[in-house]
């Protein structure tokens, strides 16, 4: 599986159990929100495997279904925030994912009228961040050393709105096999203030963005 090198929208204005991760909670504007509040976490931190299932959008089978929140949590225009991700909904800093699970950390932004009840499927995300690669080390190393936080910057230049936020990790060890890449991801969901409203990113659907060869 290759991952797409979609164009950021700041750039516009198999494994063991032990080594699945769960995007648990996010920290925003000064606040680190409790677990799953905002956040569509699932109980089972399993990978999707196959990126044409609707479940690539915000997880879900073959997983339970992700929790509903009621939840939608104010973010800053041009401020930083922070998925936190954790082993299960219940792990400490000390077991984010297992050390051998290398690849990407990437998201992505989906501008919704409710934030609550889009299931996040089809077109109109686009991505804001991605760390692959570099100098040898991988985006995922540095959140499990980071003890799970993964730093997202958001555009200064979106429109006021709501929007599902996609943290995503990638596990490539496996990726040499069919469906042997391990994707994660949930979905947050926001409220978005203070932007200058530049910004008309390209958008894509998910499923979409990748392929399985």
């Amino acid at each position: 599986m290759r991952y797409s090198s979609l164009a950021a929208a700041a750039a516009a204005c198999a494994g063991l159990a032990s080594g699945h991760t769960i995007f648990v909670q996010l920290e925003a504007d000064g606040t680190t929100h409790p677990v799953s509040h905002g956040v569509r976490t699932p109980s089972y931190d399993g990978p999707i495997s196959d990126v044409s299932s609707n479940s690539l959008a915000c997880n879900g089978p073959p997983n339970d279904q992700p929790k509903a929140t009621d939840a939608v949590l104010d973010v800053t225009a041009g401020s930083t925030v922070t998925a936190v991700w954790r082993h299960t909904l219940d792990s400490g800093p000390e077991d984010v994912m297992d050390s051998s699970h290398l690849g990407p950390t990437l998201a992505y932004l989906k501008k919704v009228d409710d934030a609550t009840s889009d299931s996040g499927v089809g077109d109109g995300w686009f991505k804001i961040q991605e760390d692959g690669l570099n100098n040898g080390v991988w985006g995922t190393s540095k959140v499990i050393d980071n003890a799970g936080k993964h730093e997202i910057q958001i555009p200064d230049c979106l429109p006021d709105g709501q929007y599902l936020l996609r943290a995503e990790m990638i596990a490539l060890h496996a990726a040499g096999s069919p469906q042997g890449a391990q994707l994660y991801m949930e979905c947050a969901q926001i409220n978005i203030s203070g932007g200058k409203a530049t910004a008309t990113p390209q958008t894509h659907s998910i499923p979409g963005i990748y392929k399985a060869s």
